[in-house]
């Protein structure tokens, strides 16, 4: 499996996403792109990417990213991102036979919220910040109901952007963390115990952590400075990764 975050593909920026990702058809089964796919969320920019993925012709999952949701435009992005042969996954679950495994892939963007112990936003304040929180709970829900989805599945493997853990923030500086992920994503980790977590966001950030026994990977292309990192999955739960 390939994973890859932090794209930010454009026009402009169509060939060295293509050279970033060049070889990764011939090295893995899978494709996940762990959000922030485009620059700025425009529907020419998914385009691009679109283009990129058709000539890869993996199956390829994503999630959106905070940079896919600044032009508001994200009917328009995921249907060009489609057209290429992604499959946005917004809090939602997919299966899939991958080399000769059953793979379940849960995933959603994620959000802001900060870790406890650190900068924390909890359910309190006005409105707005209350909305924040609710916002992050959706995806936690989202989260969770994805992983009973999958849960027979030999391989399970959560996509996110926003990180559910501090460990792959550092590097990062503290005062932002609380806008890079939060530890409420994390409760439903810790349950199911997926076999992977894959995120993106933190390009200053660390590339492994975990929650409990979960590896947790920050495939930030920034983090990687590669285009993509392979991961071998075996149905026993045990991860491996290769830095390529």
């Amino acid at each position: 499996m390939a994973a890859s975050g932090d794209l930010h593909c454009s026009p402009q920026r169509e060939r060295q996403v293509r050279e970033a990702l060049e070889g990764v058809a011939q090295e893995a089964d899978l494709l996940l792109l762990a959000g922030d796919l485009t620059s700025l969320g425009e529907p020419e920019e998914g385009a691009a990417l679109a283009r990129i993925c058709a000539e890869i012709a993996l199956p390829t999952f994503a999630v959106l990213g905070n940079h896919d949701w600044h032009a508001n435009r994200r009917d328009e992005l995921v249907a060009e991102l489609q057209g290429g042969g992604v499959q946005v996954l917004e809090g939602g679950a997919a299966q899939l036979e991958a080399g000769g495994h059953e793979v379940g892939i849960v995933g959603t963007k994620g959000f802001v919220g900060g870790f406890s112990g650190h900068s924390h936003l909890d359910d309190f304040g006005e409105p707005m910040l209350r909305a924040l929180y609710r916002e992050a709970g959706r995806d936690v829900e989202a989260l969770q109901r994805g992983l009973q989805q999958v849960a027979l599945c030999p391989l399970r493997i959560v996509l996110l952007h926003y990180s559910p853990t501090r460990e792959t923030l550092v590097g990062e500086p503290d005062g932002i963390w609380v806008f890079l992920g939060n530890d409420r994503l994390a409760a439903p980790i810790l349950q199911h115990e997926p076999d992977l977590v894959l995120h993106g966001h933190a390009h200053a950030g660390t590339f492994a952590g975990a929650i409990g026994e979960v590896a947790v990977r920050n495939v930030s292309m920034p983090v990687l400075r590669a285009g993509y990192e392979l991961f071998e999955l075996q149905p026993r739960g045990h991860a491996s990764a290769a830095l390529h």
